[in-house]
This record gives structure tokens, C-alpha cells and sequence, in this order.
């Protein structure tokens, strides 16, 4: 009987082992880097923007560039927009970053604009991820596709490389979550007008429409 409660605890040994091992093998929903080095999340970075800094009225976008809602916003209704509220001063746009935990790669997806960003260009690399979606219905890892639009939009492969690879604005989208959580923000795309959430649809006409009625009110 000993030497059959040894072979047991052998054999649970071994099996829990197993487990461990097959656990801390689980890979992970996008590339990650062994070493990351975020950013401190109090750095204050309150978002990319387009837009005057006087203009009258400011919309907050909170977005996930895996969102297929959000992709065809950013592709269909953005470049009116930029047209006419952004090009003519009313309007102040700013992006902040909610990607939702549903989607595999939309946090990858955020971190490849955030590095675009560091060099100056989020807005080129913002346009790339969602004019070619198509990366976001494969379920493949995009980590090629970014870099191609990385180098399509400009950048310093380098220098984009090794943002990417210690996930240096990591924090930045934690806090950007948090920040968006905390106003109820449960879906993409969301979007507050003059910090009051905007409830009505998300189409060119109908923000234009609001934004001219709340101009007219200032007057």
C-alpha cells in the first residue's frame, strides 16, 4: 500500500506539471515583447487630435480600430467631417483608444498607431488601419500587415520596431480604457460632444447638424 500512495503522488505530480506548463504556454491574443517598457500612464496624454485649438466646438472619439462599425465611420463619414467641421475651425476632433477585449488585435492595432504617433504621424497610420480592414476579418496575426503600413505611411521602421516591440505606450491605452469606462463607455465608436455624451447617429449630417446648433447657441 506505500509504495501504491507513491506511485499516486508521482503520478499527481507529474500532472500538475502539465498543467502548469500547458497554462504558461497559452499563447497570447497578440505578439507581445518579453521586456516591455510602457510609458507611465501619468504622463497626461489626453489623446490625438485634429483641428484648431480655438475651435468652438471639441468631439471626442472613443474608438477600436478592429471595430468594423468604427472602420466604416472612420472611411465613409471621417472625410466629410475633416471637410467640413475640422478644415473650417468649428470643430477640434480627438481620438482616444478603447479597444474592446472581443476583439483579438485591436490592442496590437492601438499600440501600432500610438508608435505611428511618436513619430508624428498616428493620423496616416489611423487612415491605413481601418481604409485596409480587410487585416481585421483574416484572424491571422497582422504583425507584417502593420509594418507594411507602417512603411506606407512613412515611418522610421526602426525606430517603429522597437516601439512596438517594448510596448512602450502600453499604459497610455490602459488609461485611455479606464478614462472611457469611467464616462460609461461600453461600445465602439462612442463619441462626446463638449464632454456630454452624443447619443444621436453617427453619420456626417447628423453631427454637422448638432455641431451648427450648438455653434448658432455661442452666437
Amino acid at each position: 500500500m506505500k509504495g501504491f500512495y507513491m506511485l499516486l503522488a508521482v503520478v499527481a505530480l507529474i500532472g500538475g506539471g502539465v498543467i502548469w506548463y500547458g497554462a504558461r504556454g497559452t499563447p497570447a491574443a497578440a505578439p507581445t515583447a518579453s521586456a516591455p517598457l510602457p510609458l507611465a500612464a501619468s504622463d497626461g496624454f489626453k489623446g490625438f487630435t485634429l483641428g484648431v485649438a480655438s475651435a468652438p466646438i471639441e468631439v471626442t472619439e472613443y474608438s477600436d480600430f478592429e471595430c468594423p462599425f468604427c472602420a466604416s465611420f472612420a472611411t465613409v463619414q471621417m472625410p466629410v467631417i475633416r471637410e467640413q467641421l475640422i478644415a473650417s475651425g468649428k470643430v477640434r476632433w480627438r481620438y482616444r483608444d478603447f479597444p474592446l477585449p472581443s476583439h483579438q488585435y485591436s490592442r496590437y492595432a492601438a499600440l501600432a498607431a500610438q508608435c505611428a504617433g511618436e513619430q508624428g504621424k498616428f493620423w496616416e497610420m489611423h487612415d491605413q488601419l481601418f481604409t485596409n480592414h480587410q487585416w481585421a476579418q483574416t484572424g491571422k496575426n497582422p504583425r507584417s500587415r502593420f509594418r507594411d503600413f507602417a512603411q506606407a505611411a512613412g515611418l522610421d521602421l526602426d525606430k517603429y520596431d522597437a516601439c512596438m516591440d517594448g510596448q512602450r505606450y502600453a499604459a497610455r491605452l490602459d488609461a485611455s480604457v479606464q478614462e472611457g469606462e469611467g464616462l460609461g463607455v461600453r461600445g465602439t465608436p462612442s463619441f462626446f460632444v463638449n464632454g456630454r455624451p452624443y447619443t444621436g447617429r453617427s453619420t456626417s449630417d447628423d453631427i454637422k447638424a448638432l455641431v451648427d446648433s450648438l455653434t448658432k447657441k455661442r452666437k
